[in-house]
């Protein structure tokens, strides 16, 4: 090169690297050595614009450590056509004074490089120079050719996002139909970590790598994830770039991993504005609203709760009256009032103790609640009034108007307008957070029967997921409390089975993990939920929750339907089909006979005493 003394050396970027990394291809450790090349970053000599990795080839001087230049601007042609306005032939000069280009009207200094028409006095840079011959060449591994600079900016969408830019685009004169790629694309790293390009709002520990596609196959074997900014799917985009790491199932769109955190991500309110704001969800199976509300308002007073017995206080830890909840053994006894399970003391209890078992048992907060309710969200033209069961329901069982869930506990009623709510369902607040959606206030909408977040028009959470799974439960299967998990867990680069049911699942979905023993299961087979038998998986599952307010227990008699006790029931495989409509019991409402091989579904038994009656 004539402006340089010393003779120039071409390094190949990629050869090394490719080398480097069939060396260590077993070697996981030197993976971040192996990719270090790509952070490679110098200055050319001649058009002072950068070399990296992505040029591939440069020339570089062995003996001045600062001269580098890249391939295609060392090879740029002694002499230019068809450039200058008047048609004169430009060449390579040398200029020792100021100069300025009559293309791009950049000022340069003294000993840059420029073509010159001596004429016209016509000037070039070498950048602009090498955009009119369409010279600025990059390799990029999303293509089998050199890729070409556009030498003008324009409005066009990228094919590598997906997205609208405005600016220089790379393009493959050779394909036919050639993608075009923004620069601010083409030039992305190979790896990031994905919180420092979101301000820290979005994160993950492992460095997300860039892949040029999403193959729909590997779309489907992955169970159809979604972006972990955005929440949305891959399956239209198929084609397009994305940052992922398959350690942990962690997939972003280009342009979520690579753009700052938008207001959407941030929390959208104050806490000082909401003092009470209750955050779901809860941390164990006892904890309910009622709960929360108790104590909130510890100083309410006691009333008296209709029972045929009186209740007395129990507080002695050495009492065996009761059964106390044991998810690992699934011994547990239920309150009448909220039908949460009871895990501690104090506690009302019946107290007789005489003939039949009476297994009525009552929160202390569930013996505070208020006898009416005025005004009421839901239901703001009658008072609501307290019921410890309701008269006219067939065994007590109702279903809740707002939830749509049976139950058999305490209600909230307006008899006029034939309207009952579940105690819980009586004081589910207006608006919530849910760690599934931090940052967010969600807010009930009761046609839904969901909480819903009006910053994010695709989020949603149904009001028996966000009040009825617990934070955590415990399972004989594994000595650490299972935490739910909203995502893919962290280094688990296996498929999802329940330890429980082994069914393999869908870790997209929320499920129960521990991270000591890398152990999942459904929510669905928790013991917290599932109280009482192993659901069916191929009917039950999508309706897990459906009985998670009825107490079973306690025994029917009416012998003009039966002869002998019916005992209040949830259904086992066991038990075979209803003698009255002939369908599955399995995980239904039953009531069968202890002395006989009687036995019926809860809707027969209802019509029978009717027709009876």
């Amino acid at each position: 090169m004539f402006e340089h003394e010393h003779p120039l050396n071409l390094t190949d970027l990629w050869s090394e690297q490719l080398q480097r990394k069939e060396d260590y291809e077993e070697d996981e450790e030197n993976e971040d050595e192996v990719d270090a090349k790509q952070d490679f970053r110098c200055f050319c000599s001649r058009c002072y614009e950068e070399i990296n990795w992505f040029h591939r080839y440069y020339y570089s001087c062995s003996t001045c450590s600062d001269y580098s230049v890249h391939k295609f601007c060392a090879e740029l042609p002694e002499r230019l056509e068809d450039i200058c306005e008047v048609g004169h032939t430009l060449g390579f000069y040398l200029f020792n004074n100021d100069w300025w280009c009559d293309i791009c009207r950049r000022f340069s200094k003294p000993r840059e490089l420029l073509y010159r028409c001596n004429l016209c006095a016509f000037n070039v840079d070498a950048n602009c120079a090498k955009k009119r011959l369409q010279n600025n060449i990059i390799y990029h591994p999303s293509h089998k050719h050199p890729l070409v600079r556009i030498p003008r900016q324009f409005l066009g969408e990228c094919d590598a996002c997906g997205k609208e830019h405005k600016g220089l685009f790379y393009h493959c004169p050779t394909c036919a139909s050639s993608q075009f790629i923004h620069s601010d694309c083409a030039f992305l790293p190979k790896k990031l970590q994905i919180q420092h390009m979101t301000n820290d709002i979005f994160s993950h520990i492992h460095p997300l790598t860039l892949a040029y596609s999403f193959p729909k196959t590997d779309i489907e074997s992955k169970r159809y994830p979604r972006c972990r900014v955005c929440h949305l799917g891959f399956s239209s985009s198929s084609h397009l770039w994305l940052y992922k790491c398959e350690k942990c199932r962690y997939y972003t769109h280009l342009d979520c991993a690579t753009s700052p955190a938008t207001d959407k991500m941030i929390k959208n309110y104050d806490d000082v504005e909401h003092p009470d704001l209750l955050h779901l969800p809860f941390p164990d199976p006892s904890y309910s609203i009622l709960k929360h509300l108790f104590f909130k308002e510890s100083g309410s007073e006691t009333h008296e709760v209709s029972h045929q017995h009186p209740l007395i206080l129990e507080d002695s830890p050495t009492s065996s009256r009761i059964s106390y909840h044991d998810p690992t053994k699934r011994i547990e006894t239920l309150c009448n009032g909220c039908l949460r399970p009871i895990t501690s003391r104090p506690v009302y209890v019946c107290s007789n103790e005489e003939g039949e078992h009476c297994n009525f048992v009552l929160h202390e907060w569930c013996s505070r609640l208020p006898i009416e309710l005025k005004d009421h969200p839901h239901h703001p033209q009658h008072p609501l009034i307290l019921h410890s069961k309701i008269i006219g329901k067939f065994f007590g069982v109702f279903i809740c108007d707002l939830c749509w869930l049976p139950c058999n506990g305490f209600a909230y009623c307006c008899v006029e307008c034939d309207y009952y709510i579940d105690v819980n369902c009586a004081f589910v607040p207006k608006e919530i957070t849910h760690k599934s959606h931090p940052n967010h206030l969600l807010t009930l909408n009761s046609s839904r029967r969901s909480f819903i977040c009006h910053t994010c028009d695709d989020f949603g959470i149904h009001l028996t997921r966000a009040l009825l799974i617990p934070e955590t439960t415990t399972h004989k299967c594994d000595k650490h409390p299972m935490k739910l998990s909203y995502f893919p867990s962290e280094n688990h680069m296996g498929d999802y089975f329940c330890e429980i049911c082994e069914e393999e699942f869908d870790p997209k979905y929320t499920f129960y993990h521990c991270r000591e023993c890398m152990q999942s299961m459904h929510t669905a087979c928790a013991p917290s939920i599932l109280r009482y038998e192993t659901y069916d998986k191929y009917a039950g599952y999508g309706d897990v929750h459906r009985y998670v307010n009825v107490k079973f227990g306690g025994t029917y008699n009416n012998t003009e339907a039966h002869p002998h006790p019916l005992s209040f029931d949830q259904g086992v495989e066991s038990d075979g089909q209803c003698g009255k409509c002939g369908r599955s019991l399995h995980y239904e409402m039953i009531f069968k006979c202890l002395t006989c091989e009687f036995v019926i579904c809860y809707d027969c038994m209802k019509r029978l005493c009717k027709e009876k009656n």
